[in-house]
């Protein structure tokens, strides 16, 4: 059997949204440790695209309105759901 290192944390939340992420993970078939962690590695890839995405926009400059019109089409292809503010910051 493989055997990972794990950092145990202690969390707190609202009522509500312990609940939401109790059900959240029983409607997925996980436990509520896994469906945090997987919470938190998308959180994390977030974060470091919007790090490299502000990178990119310091060196080559704002995408075009063309630009940011042909990468909202191909997301929406692909189903992605759009972030709050994105636009705005285009």
């Amino acid at each position: 059997m493989l055997c990972m290192a794990v950092d145990r944390l202690s969390i707190a939340a609202e009522a509500a949204l312990g609940a939401e992420i109790r059900a959240s993970a029983q409607h997925s078939g996980v436990s509520i440790s896994a469906w945090l962690a997987e919470a938190a590695a998308d959180r994390l890839r977030n974060e470091l695209l919007g790090r490299t995405l502000a990178e990119l926009e310091a060196e080559h400059g704002a995408p075009t309105p063309e630009q940011q019109a042909k990468a909202e089409a191909f997301f929406d292809r692909l189903g992605v759901p759009r972030a709050e503010g994105l636009a705005a910051s285009a």
